[in-house]
């Protein structure tokens, strides 16, 4: 089942070019590493390594759009990164893109290859209607990184259990294990709708070919 998701109207006052692109995959199965897309993050990686050095990093037209986003909700995307800036920046400086699952592999080579963030999710794990909005004083989680976050002043995604995702960092709560067999995944995009369903189809096609299962995809305004 799809979830229901919207967006929080106060939020998109705020961010008026934020969407959210999501693609919902049931009955697929997730796998400890694909030899196939972990040697394709290799060449991504090395081609980003030869191509843009640290202090680039933030000329980058997505990287400026989304620190600009977190500006405007008072967040500091220095102090607080925007997630596909930091994951290039601990590629660009050096460290390994390590391998973590089939899914969140995919996630982060898409995230690398657009410079936009990506969160993946176990659907059974989320409690529709989600909503994306911006975290008030009491929102918090443990996150993936099993660091306890607040996410006051954050712009997250919220389910009838609480917090859960983020372009920031997501939670270990709705986290994507081989167990998982309902995969959500959501692009947080301040890009024109063509070029985010452009995104879409390659990364739904990408997925499937690697898991199997049914797609859905929707954009959210």
């Amino acid at each position: 089942m799809f979830p229901v998701i919207s967006m929080d109207p106060v939020l998109k006052e705020r961010l008026p070019m934020l969407k959210l692109g999501v693609l919902s995959f049931d009955h697929c199965t997730v796998i400890t590493s694909s030899p196939d897309l972990r040697e394709k993050c290799i060449r991504l990686v090395d081609k980003l390594r030869e191509e843009i050095e640290v202090a680039q990093i933030s000329q980058l037209s997505e990287i400026q759009h989304w620190r600009d986003a977190f500006k405007k909700l008072g967040v500091s995307p220095t102090r607080y990164r925007p997630s596909a800036e930091a994951l290039l920046r601990r590629i660009l400086k050096g460290e390994d893109l390590f391998g973590v699952n089939s899914a969140v592999d995919q996630n982060n080579f898409f995230s690398l290859k657009t410079h936009i963030p990506f969160g993946s999710y176990d659907g059974n794990q989320i409690h529709s209607p989600i909503v994306c909005t911006v975290g008030n004083a009491t929102d918090r989680y443990e996150g993936i990184n099993g660091r306890e976050v607040s996410m006051e002043g954050k712009l997250l995604l919220r389910d009838e259990r609480g917090p859960f995702g983020s372009p920031y960092v997501d939670s270990r709560r709705t986290r994507v294990t081989e167990k998982t067999r309902r995969c959500f995944q959501v692009v947080f995009s301040l890009q024109p709708e063509d070029e985010l369903e452009t995104i879409l189809e390659e990364a739904g096609s990408a997925f499937l070919e690697i898991h199997g299962g049914s797609m859905q995809k929707a954009v959210v305004f």
